[in-house]
């Protein structure tokens, strides 16, 4: 199985891993990141997140080729402090997000990401997972269609694009990925169809809502920020703006000094930042890495320590 982890090796040096630390990988997906950071444990402990059965069961034989002091919980990586807490666990030294689809998930046509292969509608992270993109597409309402591609697709026609999908539906149930293009390349002139790629952000942005991405990305953030010990570092590669504007501000948020403090000679321990940015700007993908892998082009990796 073809797998290729984005700026792994930036992320790797950025975890700055100690032998003897716990280290959870929110995004476990094929285990690239997780079989480095395994690696590099020797009393150490890794707790590895997913909610794809598939990816478990492949990383669960690639991980326990190179040792056992590591556990993979079948979960959404927005329960992490729940799941970290039955497992006896409160603080850990690193936490690894590789946001994004992995290739095998893109690559595996049935389970309907692809724009550029047909397949049922589907975009299930978690295939246990009630909606599915069939149920968006086919049942959201013109105004919720709308907002969902305005909001997560930041597309343009994302009200002609709804009202074509709300008209082709009464007409006949949608059912695949490539029908779907072609209603979205009905909608909106060619000539920005085949400049702009509409349909990349129309499947992002359903894909987005069928598995909640953002709001469980904000809500775990937070808590992983808390839980971090002191030195203790958090690595989050993005692949949309979307993503990297939550993860920006949140960071931005617990790395600055309260405004009403910020003049004072002596700052109280409790308006002091948990946290001081590693990168001030985005580690991106290297000449080298955008010619092996396209995909990584959209990719940026910010860090932050716990102080």
């Amino acid at each position: 199985m073809k797998h290729y982890s984005v700026l792994k090796k930036e992320l790797i040096d950025g975890l700055n891993i100690k032998p003897d630390g716990i280290y959870v990988d929110a995004t476990l997906g094929y285990a690239g990141d997780s079989k480095e950071i395994l690696s590099r444990l020797k009393r150490g402990f890794l707790f590895a997140f997913d909610q794809d059965e598939e990816a478990i069961e492949y990383s669960e034989k690639e991980l326990s080729k190179i040792g056992k002091n590591y556990k993979i919980i079948y979960s959404n990586f927005r329960y992490l402090k729940e799941k970290l807490g039955e497992e006896k666990t409160k603080k850990v030294d690193g936490i690894v997000f590789d946001l994004g689809l992995s290739s095998p998930q893109i690559d595996e046509t049935e389970r309907g990401f692809s724009f550029m292969r047909d397949a049922e509608l589907d975009m299930r992270m978690d295939q246990n997972n009630e909606l599915t993109a069939k149920k968006v597409v086919n049942t959201y309402s013109l105004n919720d269609l709308t907002q969902i591609f305005y909001k997560y697709g930041e597309e343009d026609f994302a009200r002609p694009i709804a009202k074509n999908i709300v008209g082709h539906r009464f007409e006949k149930e949608i059912c695949t990925t490539l029908e779907l293009v072609e209603i979205i390349k009905e909608s909106v002139p060619l000539k920005y169809f085949i400049k702009e790629h509409p349909e990349r952000k129309i499947f992002q942005a359903i894909r987005i809502e069928v598995n909640d991405e953002l709001s469980a990305l904000e809500e775990t953030l937070d808590d992983a920020i808390k839980m971090l010990n002191k030195g203790g570092r958090i690595c989050v590669i993005t692949f949309h703006s979307l993503e990297d504007r939550i993860v920006k501000q949140m960071f931005k948020k617990y790395s600055d000094v309260d405004p009403l403090v910020k003049g004072l000679p002596v700052i109280p321990k409790e308006y002091k930042p948990l946290i001081k940015l590693i990168n001030k700007k985005p580690i991106l993908p290297s000449g080298m890495e955008l010619e092996e892998n396209s995909r990584s082009k959209s990719a940026k990796l910010r860090i932050i320590e716990r102080v």
